[in-house]
C-alpha cells in the first residue's frame, strides 16, 4: 500500500482544482475545473485510502482456495479412517456425519454425531501431527471443505477473527463432551436415548429447526447410549406410543420428548425402575399362605428373643 502524504504546495493552490484518485498502489492526480470554495488550501494533506479489507470467515469456510479444496461424499463414505495421517481439518458445509471408533476386538462404537457448521478433524492442528484416532463417515450427502494443516494453521495464527470463530467451536465441543460423559454415567439408558434424539433433530439451537433426524439404524443408537438394540427398540416404541416421536418413513421427534431429558417426566413409572406396584398385587394371595407355614414357628422365635434379653440384662 502507498503510504506517503503529500502537502500541498503554492504552485498547486494555483491550479483551478486538484482531485484523488485512489487505488490501492498508486494514487494518481487530475485536474479538473471546480468551484473556488473547493480549492486546495496551503498546509493541506493528501492521504491513500485505507483498502484493507477486513477478513470474514464464512467466506473463507465457504470457498475453495489455497490450500482448501471442496469435498462431496456420499452416504457411508468416510471422510477419513481411524490410523490415517491427521494431515487435514474437515468443516461440514452440509450434511450430517458420525464419528466411530474401533476397538482391537472388533466392536464399533459411535462417539458423536456431526452436523453443518461442525469441524472434524482438529486433532490435526497438535504441535506433533499422528494418526486419526476415530474415523469419519457421513451419514447422508455430505459436502466439506477440506483444509490443510498448514493452512488452517497459517489462518488461525494470520486471521484473529477466525482464530476467536474456532475458538468458540472447540469450547462448545469440550461443553458437549462433558455433557455426554455426565449423561453416560449418571442417566438412565432411556432417558439417554431421549437426548440423542432431542440433539440429532437440533432442538435449542436458534431459528427453526427440522424435527426430522437424518436416517440411522437402531443398532448405531444403541451404540451411541451403551445398551442393547432391543432396549432401543423397546424405548422408541414406548416414546411413540406417548406421542413424543412418530414415524412416517423418517423418525419425527416432537418437543415434548424435552419433558423426558428436562423435567424426567414419565407417565406412570420408569421402566428400569422397580415395579414394587405390581410385585405387591402379585405376592397378595401368597402372604396368607406364608403365614399359615410361620405360625408355629413364631412362639419359638419370641422364647428365643426373651431368652437373648434376659442374658444381656444379666
Amino acid at each position: 500500500m502507498f503510504r506517503s502524504e503529500f502537502v500541498v504546495s503554492q504552485s498547486l493552490m494555483d491550479l483551478p482544482q486538484l482531485s484523488v484518485i485512489s487505488n490501492p498502489k498508486w494514487l494518481i492526480l487530475s485536474i479538473q475545473p471546480l468551484h473556488r470554495a473547493n480549492r486546495l488550501e496551503r498546509g493541506d494533506t493528501l492521504k491513500p485510502r485505507d483498502t484493507q479489507l477486513t477478513f470474514d470467515s464464512g467466506t473463507f469456510l465457504a470457498n475453495a482456495g489455497l490450500g482448501r479444496r471442496i469435498v462431496e461424499l456420499e452416504p457411508k463414505e468416510t471422510f477419513f479412517s481411524q490410523g490415517d495421517l491427521a494431515d487435514a481439518v474437515f468443516y461440514l458445509q452440509r450434511g450430517r456425519a458420525k464419528l466411530t471408533v474401533v476397538a482391537q476386538n472388533g466392536k464399533e462404537a459411535t462417539i458423536t454425531l456431526l452436523s453443518d457448521g461442525d469441524f472434524v478433524g482438529e486433532e490435526s492442528l497438535a504441535s506433533i501431527p499422528g494418526m486419526r484416532l476415530a474415523t469419519a463417515s457421513a451419514v447422508n450427502s455430505c459436502v466439506a471443505l477440506k483444509i490443510t494443516r498448514d493452512e488452517m494453521t497459517r489462518v488461525m495464527h494470520d486471521e484473529p477473527a477466525f482464530a476467536d470463530f474456532f475458538l468458540k467451536f472447540m469450547l462448545t465441543r469440550s461443553m458437549r463432551t462433558q455433557a455426554d460423559l455426565v449423561d453416560q454415567l449418571f442417566n438412565s439408558s432411556e432417558k439417554r436415548l431421549a437426548r440423542i434424539l432431542l440433539l440429532m433433530a437440533e432442538f435449542g439451537k436458534p431459528g427453526e429447526r427440522d424435527t426430522f433426524i437424518p436416517p440411522i439404524s437402531q443398532e448405531t443408537l444403541a451404540e451411541m447410549i451403551g445398551t442393547t438394540r432391543s432396549r432401543v427398540s423397546f424405548f422408541m416404541n414406548r416414546f411413540r406410543n406417548l406421542g413424543y416421536i412418530s414415524y412416517n418413513g423418517r423418525i419425527q421427534v416432537n418437543k415434548s420428548l424435552l419433558n423426558v431429558v428436562l423435567l424426567d417426566q414419565l407417565p406412570g413409572h420408569n421402566s428400569q425402575k422397580p415395579l414394587l406396584p405390581a410385585i405387591g398385587s402379585i405376592l397378595k394371595p401368597v402372604i396368607p399362605i406364608v403365614k399359615t407355614f410361620l405360625k408355629p414357628v413364631i412362639p419359638l422365635v419370641e422364647a428365643v428373643k426373651r431368652k437373648l434379653s434376659d442374658a444381656a440384662a444379666d
